[in-house]
């Protein structure tokens, strides 16, 4: 496949955490023209068969993955989970994407911290694979509005209740959270001060219907379960 320009379309793999970032950096490449996402690479708590950090039931995150009509790479982390090992089983997983995707680059819905593009940067060297960061440096306060706007739609499911108050787990990331959250909290919670699950938005062909479960306090965050609707 090419691009309108005459150059081949870069087969594009998203590294996809489940929450209102990656959401997002879906739907911006799906109007680059110059690109082609071919799928989706996610890391699970093997233990609990959750979506690392953000403690996403392993169904939904599939669900996700067909609504937004990709494949899905599944990398399954044990509890607990050592740097070394980390580093080892994501070169695995690098690998197997690079052979069932083909891909060129893969792309991070990273938003302004440095430290992190630096690493993903020091980790992918010598690998010739082009790193691909949407997102990148925009403010945000606009980059919040704009997703809101744009018919994202998610849900906190973890928070640092040392930043912010417990009763925001489970709140949908909506204007209303904007304007409650403390002047503190980043609005695209970017310094871990919370994650979301995204249910519905341009990326997705349908919106993945849920509820909400039990909100409970494990590890000194606080998490808000989400359900299928038809669990419930």
């Amino acid at each position: 496949m090419t691009a309108a320009t005459g150059s081949p379309v870069k087969r594009v793999v998203l590294s996809w955490s489940s929450g209102k970032d990656s959401a997002w950096t879906l739907y911006q490449l799906q109007q680059d023209p110059t690109v082609e996402v071919v799928g989706l690479l996610t890391t699970f708590n093997a233990e609990f068969n959750r979506s690392a950090i953000h403690g996403v039931r392993q169904q939904l995150v599939r669900r996700q993955a067909q609504a937004a009509n990709l494949p899905l790479l599944e990398i399954a982390l044990p509890w607990p989970c050592s740097n070394e090992q980390y580093q080892d089983i994501m070169g695995r997983g690098l690998e197997d994407a690079k052979e069932q995707f083909r891909m060129d680059a893969i792309a991070f819905g990273d938003l302004f911290l440095e430290d992190i593009r630096s690493y993903r940067e020091t980790q992918m060297q010598g690998t010739g694979i082009e790193l691909l960061f949407p997102l990148w440096a925009i403010p945000t306060a606009e980059l919040s509005r704009e997703m809101i706007a744009g018919g994202l739609k998610a849900r906190i499911t973890c928070l640092d209740p040392r930043v912010m108050e417990p009763h925001f787990a489970g709140h949908d990331f909506d204007q209303t959270l904007l304007d409650s959250l403390p002047q503190t909290v980043d609005p695209c919670g970017e310094n871990g001060e919370f994650h979301t699950f995204a249910w519905d938005g341009p990326m997705f062909s349908a919106p993945i219907a849920i509820t909400s479960g039990e909100v409970v306090t494990r590890d000194g965050f606080v998490y808000a379960d989400l359900l299928f609707e038809t669990e419930s």
